[in-house]
């Protein structure tokens, strides 16, 4: 069963009497937008956006709520930034500092749009909302109240789930210093019900640095900040949330989740939502972190694939199995001959899992108008793009056998497009061809044998009435035995003529897209 149908299953068999009420399925998720948009927080924007379309495809009412929390502390800087504009504000919400690009009102601002336009480009949007409303708003007042007046119980929790021991004096929250305006640096030393006294001091924490000032103030209407686990639990209550999952490191035995449920009943009485965990995106074997620097761009990876493969590439692995994805490789080959794959299957009428993941990797805008189309493999297309005498829809109607329709043409162009994208930015050279303009160096270091096969094959080409490739093949083929030389040996020395290299495309078809003359005199090393 396709992974986000049996979430679907288990949110309808929880929630059965709100559905049957007509109420609606709350399904939330965030992302503090400490830096560009890795690759990574694509798996939880699938994980999410995915699960509320399918529930709204079952004729479900949905809310889908999606937050950028601004309210969060700098506790790094990108390796992208200039350290020395930005440390300064260690310790400080996200909210309060400078966007590092003109036209934005902070740094949350310009990173968090940055993350909505990624995932609605592919068709991930949801209700847009800031943290920062939810604690100016006094929404967040009563979890605050919540935590200060049961921090024993929340101080246990700690210890009893995660094992961490948090010192007798210790308070679930950190106040905005009236004076330097830091977060993090802050540490309260009494609350009276309504107000808490609270210090400033670089000793609160090791990286963020403290004014010295001591003062007391209210903690509600966003002076003060939940540390993440309360805050999350929080979130579960004041947004009435139903599904919300997050990523596996979350997930571990005495992680985040388990703190935040227990925190969730047992200081706000408030039953969680349910969740799963969508294991880590890694590109080349490796795990990815905007806030550290070494992020893949989700950005790059949107302009990279069109929102149809990209979406195909964040469904088709489970969502509990990590996925790995290299685009230097021949991932991006592979992913389109996926889609051709399960396109051919739901054309020929076949229901099965496949097909869900097939028409989930389209918008539901899409679905209805999903015609039967003709698809020329991809890594056939960023060939032919790299070959100026070939006119890649003559060759792509060569390959269908009749005259191409205008969707066929508007697929050929879509994919002439990404693989040329492809090709400039990430293939390497093994998928990377240029048509040598005269014989190659490379050509004189040719053995005998293999000179002699070259002339053997350009006579018989010679005479030939038509410039087809089975014709070509046949004829390669018998020069091949005729000639004594491994496949190896016999390939690569045609290759590497035309090509300059060892390897290249299927050799009949690619020499029957030449004029007979021209194969012929390279073959002999004459042009």
């Amino acid at each position: 069963m396709f992974w986000a149908d049996k979430i679907a299953d288990e949110i309808e068999r929880r929630y059965a009497d709100k559905i049957s009420a007509g109420k609606p399925i709350v399904v939330r998720d965030e992302k503090t937008p400490s830096g560009k948009v890795h690759v990574g927080s694509l798996r939880s924007a699938a994980l999410h956006a995915i699960v509320a379309d399918v529930l709204k495809d079952r004729g479900h009412k949905v809310e889908f709520y999606f937050e950028i929390n601004d309210f969060d502390p700098m506790d790094g800087i990108p390796s992208y930034l200039d350290e020395s504009d930005y440390l300064k504000y260690m310790g400080y919400t996200l909210l309060n500092i400078p966007s590092p690009v003109e036209g934005y009102e902070n740094f949350a601002e310009y990173y968090g749009q940055e993350y909505v336009d990624v995932v609605g480009s592919i068709g991930f949007g949801a209700q847009v909302y800031r943290a920062s409303e939810l604690y100016y708003g006094g929404l967040m007042n009563e979890a605050i109240r919540s935590v200060l007046d049961k921090r024993e119980t929340v101080v246990k929790i700690y210890k009893e789930v995660s094992g961490s021991e948090k010192s007798a004096d210790w308070y679930p929250l950190n106040v905005i210093c009236e004076k330097c305006g830091n977060l993090s640096a802050t540490r309260i030393v009494d609350w009276d019900g309504e107000m808490v006294s609270y210090q400033c001091s670089s000793d609160t924490i090791d990286w963020a640095e403290g004014c010295g000032h001591e003062g007391k103030v209210s903690p509600f209407d966003g002076n003060a900040s939940l540390p993440w686990k309360p805050e999350w639990a929080a979130k579960f209550m004041v947004k009435k949330v139903n599904f919300e999952g997050g990523g596996k490191d979350h997930y571990t035995k005495g992680g985040s989740r388990q703190v935040a449920e227990a925190i969730s009943r047992q200081v706000f009485e408030n039953e969680p939502p349910y969740g799963v965990f969508n294991e880590f995106f890694l590109i080349g074997g490796k795990k990815m972190s905007s806030s550290k620097g070494n992020a893949a761009g989700a950005k790059e990876m949107t302009e990279l694939l069109p929102p149809h493969i990209l979406r195909l590439l964040l469904l088709k692995t489970p969502i509990n199995r990590q996925l790995d994805f290299n685009p230097e490789g021949d991932a991006v080959p592979v992913l389109f001959d996926t889609y051709d794959r399960l396109a051919a299957k739901v054309w020929e009428g076949i229901v099965d899992d496949d097909s869900q993941v097939f028409k989930f990797s389209h918008l539901p805008s899409e679905r209805a108008a999903m015609h039967e189309r003709f698809l020329p493999r991809f890594s056939q297309i960023a060939f032919f793009v790299q070959m100026p005498h070939m006119n890649v829809e003559e060759e792509v109607e060569k390959m269908k056998g009749k005259a191409l329709t205008e969707e066929d043409k508007k697929e050929i162009g879509l994919r002439v497009t990404y693989a040329k994208r492809w090709l400039d930015k990430y293939a390497d050279g093994k998928f990377i061809f240029t048509l040598q303009d005269s014989v190659p160096e490379v050509a004189s270091s040719l053995s005998e044998v293999q000179t002699d096969a070259l002339n053997l094959l350009a006579e018989k080409i010679s005479v030939v009435t038509e410039m087809d490739g089975q014709s070509l093949h046949e004829i390669i083929h018998e020069v091949k035995e005729e000639s004594g030389l491994s496949p190896k040996e016999f390939f690569s020395a045609m290759y590497t003529v035309f090509l300059g290299k060892e390897f290249g495309p299927k050799i009949g078809w690619f020499l029957s897209t030449f004029d007979k003359d021209f194969v012929v005199k390279r073959l002999r090393r004459e042009a």
